[in-house]
């Protein structure tokens, strides 16, 4: 009867029927001592399970059946296991303490094995997330040497995961990617053990969003949505999955469908015992919460984020512009750009910045937010990204009274939106171009697109979106003749007062550029070419 128990509790592992694994395992270890492969059999499933206690109580004992019976290569792969169950959980001091024993039991093997490559795997990720890609390329060079040379695809998987995350930190785009698509080719392959799948795929997936390269994040999701729809029984990584999801969903307009998926998704990462990971589900929340105009709910989930970890900016940042604090807004992203370097995360910073920026009548500093993202978008090729680029540099060129020029960088960011399915960003470019073509005296072509983006908007349920297109499309002043919009009344009422170009600019704070620009607009939109002529129309319409 315990054979044919255990070859019950092999085949529920093999089905990845998880909690039938734990129950028939739990059963067999009350009667007697499993062996060691059971044992790894058992703490794996009370993983996949979300059965914590269970795997490392589980872990434990594998660890000392296999010392007992002198295996210190098992030993030292199941304590590098449960050091990264530990790590994943944020416990990090019992977490070192297993990577330092399991150093210790290789050491002590003094031979050629395969748990040399398993022990290199934290050294790693440590170097990795320190900030040192260039530090980290080695390790994960060997760990891929070891594997090959022992045919252990987990620890191939992990090594292309590894490596192909330092490659692209590096710069390397093509490298990068094509090193973690392998690594999710042998996962979709079914080549590696389920708990490894879940660990690639979902840090596969947070890499691509990293990277802006939302295509690849879109089929990954998928891939691991089915997957965990194939594995009813399965806890972990299920509330990452859901995560994941939210935020493709998010990028879609299914604003809806997203927050009930990050909504799960929290719960799930919430439950005893919580995970990290709940940091970027709660941000999420955030975001949707600001999109909506739910202002307090926002503020809650990005403080709960930050509780969790995770940085709350520019999400914080760019829903305090949308309250009104545009000077608490550009307070808070300044800083977060001075304090990021690591260029993808500065690219979410710069591109905030340009909208707050902009926000505050700081068009210099946005100009130049705006030509930093361009090298960055060079170098990893996102159409995401470059979308971003074309959108944040036709915004500054819109405010630098250039409206020409914005339409044509407004028209790009949109075209790019649109292959990628992103209809609010869509909506944004349309608006922004609305507003150019209403500069340039292209009544209809304005009307045409103010209307198709508030119509995406209030589709969405774009509160805030609608909200600024309200405030940006509003009647102007009667004090605003011929056209004339709010900025370039006050330089003409400067320039009516005698101010030179810098004088204007040091009043305003803008730049001379930027002054020079409004004035060539002004002069434009009166039918007059001189400061004397502008001056005679300021005094004759009560501008001066």
């Amino acid at each position: 009867m315990p054979d044919e128990q255990l070859e019950l509790a092999r085949q529920a592992y093999e089905q990845m029927a998880w909690a039938d694994a734990c129950t028939r395992y739990a059963a067999l270890a009350e009667h007697g001592d499993l062996e060691c492969a059971d044992l790894e059999r058992a703490a794996r499933a009370a993983q996949m399970a979300g059965r914590t206690d269970d795997a490392d109580a589980l872990w434990q004992r594998a660890i000392h059946e296999a010392e007992r019976i002198g295996d210190l290569e098992r030993a030292a792969m199941y304590t590098i296991w449960l050091g990264m169950d530990l790590m994943n959980r944020g416990e990090m001091a019992p977490a070192g303490g297993c990577f330092a024993r399991a150093e210790r039991l290789v050491a002590e093997q003094d031979a050629d094995t395969v748990a040399r490559g398993y022990v290199l795997i934290p050294v790693g990720l440590q170097t990795l997330f320190g900030g040192d890609a260039a530090g980290a390329q080695p390790f994960f060079e060997d760990v891929l040497q070891i594997a090959e040379r022992f045919g252990d695809r987990d620890l191939s998987a992990i090594g292309r995961l590894g490596l192909g995350n330092a490659r692209l930190r590096l710069g390397r785009r093509d490298e990068g990617f094509a090193l973690l698509d392998e690594a999710m080719l042998s996962v979709i392959a079914g080549e590696v053990s389920p708990l490894i799948s879940g660990i690639v795929y979902c840090a596969v997936i947070e890499t691509c969003h990293e990277c802006f390269d939302l295509r690849r994040a879109r089929e990954w999701t998928e891939a691991l949505s089915r997957w965990c729809d194939a594995q009813p029984d399965l806890v972990a990584f299920r509330g990452q999955c859901r995560t994941h999801r939210a935020e493709i969903m998010m990028m879609r307009g299914e604003w809806t469908e997203a927050f009930d998926e990050v909504e799960n998704a929290c719960e799930a990462l919430l439950r005893p015992p919580p995970q990290p990971a709940v940091g970027l589900a709660l941000y999420h929340k955030a975001e949707l919460h600001t999109l909506r105009g739910e202002f307090d709910a926002a503020d809650d989930a990005f403080r709960a984020a930050s509780e969790w970890g995770h940085e709350p900016h520019p999400g914080l940042a760019l829903l305090r512009l949308a309250q009104g604090r545009p000077d608490a807004a550009a307070a808070a992203i300044r800083r977060v750009i001075a304090e990021t370097q690591e260029p993808l995360q500065r690219a979410r910073s710069l591109a905030a910045s340009v909208e707050i920026l902009l926000a505050v009548d700081d068009v210099a500093s946005a100009r130049a937010a705006a030509e930093e993202l361009r090298p960055i978008a060079a170098g990893f090729g996102a159409p995401a990204l470059d979308a971003t680029v074309a959108y944040a540099v036709g915004t500054v060129l819109l405010a630098d009274g250039d409206a020409a020029a914005a339409i044509a960088e407004l028209r790009r960011a949109c075209a790019l939106w649109n292959e990628l399915d992103m209809p609010r960003d869509v909506a944004r470019a349309r608006m922004s171009i609305g507003l150019a073509c209403r500069d340039l005296g292209d009544d209809d072509t304005a009307a045409m697109e103010l209307d198709i983006a508030r119509r995406a908007f209030a589709q969405l349920g774009a509160v805030t979106d609608l909200a600024s297109l309200d405030v940006l499309t509003a009647p102007r002043p009667a004090g605003e003749p011929s056209g004339l919009t709010g900025r370039e009344v006050e330089v003409l009422e400067l320039i009516a007062a005698g101010r030179t170009n810098r004088q204007i600019a040091e009043t305003l704070f803008i730049s001379e550029r930027t002054v020079a620009r409004h004035v060539s607009n002004i002069f434009t939109k009166l039918s007059v070419t001189s400061r004397s002529a502008a001056t005679a129309y300021a005094f004759h319409h009560g501008l001066a």
